[in-house]
């Protein structure tokens, strides 16, 4: 049986990929080559957000630890979504379509992984909108290809250009962005992530979901690491987004 303190380093590394949690994410996260470019990709952005910080959809706040230059930093969720929060740090609930905060509150706004469960993300756009300061930023990440997750609420993806246009629609000046994960990146994720959900399938046993990460997805993501130093970086085909941009206009 494995030990609190083993369960709380596997926790923490599947988000987390600092230090020590980068090598027990190779041994025991799936999403190995997702999680792992999100953190570096919003790691390399984070300096930008600094004073009070919205994380909307903040959910467990994963990478609160990253945004070391905000003075105060509020988690945002809606109570029904497609995961519990029972295990969640959320700060203020929103009630679907009107977020809890002043005009211009915050001078930052944060989102990774969110604005594809939002049903009425025009409207909640118009809110961001609205509780950042004027010359604020915004960082937000979104898939392009990933399987159906949080069913039934999953209702969009975005390519890159989708993105950039979406956010300047709602007054937003795009200053980066960048695709994560290359073309063999997504596609060695895509390949572990269907073994994985057969393995799934066939056994709801934690042990033995534990003993087939070790000798099937481990080894998979090892060999997708070397072999993606050989062939060509490609990336047409990824997996998410990243986008800092910064409000230019009210809407």
């Amino acid at each position: 049986m494995l030990s609190d303190r083993y369960k709380d380093e596997i926790r923490k590394a599947q988000f987390d990929f600092s230090g020590k949690y980068k090598y027990i994410a190779l041994f025991t996260n799936p999403a190995f080559f997702v999680r792992k470019n999100l953190y570096y990709g919003i790691k390399s952005f984070a300096p930008a957000m600094k004073g009070k910080v919205l994380d909307f959809g903040c959910g467990a706040k994963p990478y609160q630890q990253l945004f070391n230059r905000c003075t105060k930093y509020i988690g945002c969720d809606v109570e029904i979504s497609g995961h519990d929060h029972s295990n969640e740090v959320i700060d203020k609930y929103y009630d679907g379509k009107h977020l809890p905060f002043e005009n211009e509150y915050f001078d930052s706004v944060f989102s990774s992984e969110v604005f594809e469960h939002v049903e009425n993300l025009e409207e909640i756009m118009l809110e961001l909108n609205r509780v950042v300061k004027k010359g604020g930023y915004m960082l937000v990440t979104v898939p392009f290809i990933w399987k159906e997750h949080e069913v039934p609420y999953d209702y969009r993806r975005f390519t890159s250009f989708g993105i950039k246009k979406f956010l300047t629609d709602y007054g937003f000046e795009i200053i980066e962005c960048k695709k994560l994960t290359s073309s063999f990146e997504a596609i060695s994720q895509l390949r572990i992530s269907y073994i994985r959900e057969i393995v799934n399938d066939i056994t709801k046993n934690r042990t033995v979901r534990i003993i087939c990460q070790r000798i099937i997805i481990t080894p998979m993501i090892i060999m997708s690491i070397i072999l993606g130093t050989l062939f060509p970086q490609k990336d047409n085909l990824y997996i998410d987004n990243i986008v800092l941009c910064r409000k230019i206009s009210d809407k």
